[in-house]
């Protein structure tokens, strides 16, 4: 289903601020002038600045006064796009929103560290990044209501140019997954084949040492069957498993929830910590009335400390 954008309420102001031979950093701010005027735009419509490039590569930003889906009902969000084909781009973002008379802080957020890549016929879009939760829409109306109704959202963007050599090893072992050379275990999850090293399974999970090193004393295991385990889940844990990165996936409506859900139980079960606690930082994030009582049964049933928290926090106090 197509979206649509306006342009034509917003103003931009677009500067270089640093440049260096590992980061190029630009920082640009998108003009509302009258909120009152795209309060009623609907999910998914955005108001968006025109393009501007940092380190190479278009951007822009993009803000949904309706919010991006119906998972951010009751905000607004605003996001970072990019225009350019890319695969693989690291980046710093910090956005921000201030009522423009005075310059008074309305909405702030920590920065991000995030990669971007276009889609390919391997992996969905991964070229827009931001916050569905941007600010409450209420709080913008109220604001409105009480002066002139012009804010500004300010976007400070990095890109990193030079990877450090453990991306580069990371890439390195991605492109093995990819290919399969070298693999020496072949694992079956509901019919579908996935090639992979074993030494590099039993190095980053124990339950696949035990499985494949263990076993391999008593026996010649050469193909695992997998159960219990999405083909696709299975492929995502894989991929981090090599990379410590996730592939692109649905970012921002109700699948990427299913999906973090899954690939949290997958990494639970063997024993991939980190990737846990990843997954459970992007479910923190998707916490509202239609997701508590799913996200509370997940953090009982597989000890997912910082979920519970969350999910306690919401129940206390539900936006």
């Amino acid at each position: 289903m197509g979206k649509s954008s306006a342009t034509a309420v917003v103003r931009v102001r677009e500067t270089i601020s640093s440049s260096s031979f590992k980061e190029h950093t630009g920082t640009l701010s998108l003009e509302v002038p009258d909120y009152l005027q795209i309060k009623d735009m609907g999910i998914g419509e955005f108001v968006s600045s025109r393009v501007f490039p940092v380190g190479g590569y278009e951007w822009e930003m993009r803000f949904y006064p309706g919010g991006k889906d119906r998972h951010c009902a009751g905000n607004a969000s605003a996001y970072v796009f990019c225009r350019s084909q890319v695969k693989d781009v690291s980046t710093r973002f910090t956005l921000s929103m201030l009522q423009t008379k005075g310059q008074v802080p309305v909405a702030s957020f920590d920065p991000r560290k995030r990669v971007f890549s276009s889609k390919t016929p391997r992996y969905e879009s991964y070229d827009e990044w931001g916050h569905p939760k941007f600010v409450e829409r209420a709080k913008l109306e109220s604001l409105s209501q009480l002066g002139d109704g012009c804010f500004t959202v300010l976007c400070v963007l990095t890109v990193v140019m030079d990877e450090a050599p453990s991306l580069q090893l990371h890439s390195h072992l991605e492109r093995m997954l990819e290919d399969g050379r070298g693999a020496d275990v072949t694992f079956n999850v509901a019919n579908q084949e996935f090639r992979a090293h074993s030494f590099l399974l039993a190095a980053r999970s124990p339950v696949f040492a035990a499985q494949l090193f263990d076993l391999m004393a008593e026996k010649d295991v050469r193909r695992v069957e997998i159960v219990d385990v999405e083909p696709a889940i299975f492929k995502m844990m894989l991929h981090y498993i090599y990379t410590e990165s996730l592939p692109p996936y649905d970012d921002g409506g109700g699948n990427d929830i299913r999906v973090m859900q899954h690939l949290l139980v997958a990494a639970n079960r063997y024993g991939l910590e980190r990737l846990k606690l990843v997954c459970e930082e992007e479910l923190c994030k998707r916490i509202d009335s239609e997701t508590i009582t799913t996200m509370s049964a997940l953090a009982d049933q597989h000890q997912c400390k910082r979920l519970k928290v969350a999910c306690t926090e919401f129940k206390s106090s539900p936006k």
